[in-house]
């Protein structure tokens, strides 16, 4: 699957589409979750959103519901 076919599904799955990049990351990542795509198409779908500006947003470490120590 390329940056295309992953603007395709989140056009056809939200009924809008979008150039953001992070949005179409967070979409891969449910596609990935969801067994849609595999791991190779998830790391390369990652790999090229990046390379366009997307970020991994930040940890609220004091809101977050994971013990960190």
């Amino acid at each position: 699957m390329n940056i295309r076919e992953l603007k395709s599904r989140f056009i056809q799955s939200r009924d809008y589409t979008t150039d953001d990049v992070n949005a179409l990351m967070d979409f891969a990542k449910k596609a990935y979750i969801h067994n849609e795509i595999s791991i190779k198409e998830y790391r390369l779908l990652v790999r090229e959103l990046e390379s366009q500006g997307a970020v991994i947003p930040e940890i609220d470490k004091e809101n977050s519901l994971i013990e960190h120590s």
